[in-house]
């Protein structure tokens, strides 16, 4: 099972942070417009990724929802059939959310950085440290930590949870 750091941080827009990132990773920045839906499921968390050329993604993942640094277990499996892949999940677990969102997609060595317009949520930057097989946590989280200073990015700054559940948070329930 692959394995990386995640740090998530709110911010005040794409534009403003995209040319510091951009200074870290020398390089044009990919755009990927990617919609994912969350499906119930009783350990960890379940999505499919739909992209815009038709593809998608199921990935499976085990995170803690803590704000900071956080290592997340993941497997990701390709599908050329998202929409029927979408449909069948939906029947057999029911969804729990979903979020659209336009990711602006930079790597700075091994980290992914993704500044990400989210739907219904505004800006964000998401850090993802790949780990190699056996490294320590704390080597990726030193990594993340280093990061988040060159790109000027508070602490209060930090979010837990994924945007599904930011987007559940501010809808009201009945």
């Amino acid at each position: 099972m692959a394995r990386n750091i995640e740090i998530k941080a709110r911010i005040a827009s794409i534009e403003a942070l995209l040319p510091l990132a951009q200074t870290l990773a020398g390089h044009v920045p990919e755009l990927v417009a990617q919609d994912d839906t969350f499906f119930a499921c009783p350990h960890g968390r379940l999505k499919l990724r739909a992209f815009a050329d038709g593809h998608g993604q199921l990935i499976a993942y085990h995170r803690a929802d803590a704000t900071g640094p956080k290592t997340s277990d993941y497997v990701v499996t390709p599908t050329t059939d998202p929409a029927g892949l979408r449909d069948a999940l939906t029947r057999a677990l029911g969804t729990a959310g979903r979020v659209v969102k336009q990711r602006t997609l930079l790597l700075a060595g091994r980290t992914r950085i993704h500044l990400d317009r989210v739907g219904g949520l505004g800006d964000f930057l998401e850090l993802e440290v790949v780990l190699r097989d056996g490294e320590s946590e704390a080597d990726g989280t030193a990594e993340a930590h280093a990061l988040l200073d060159r790109l000027r990015i508070a602490t209060s700054q930090l979010v837990a949870g994924a945007y599904v559940d930011l987007l559940q948070a501010q809808t009201p329930s009945p």
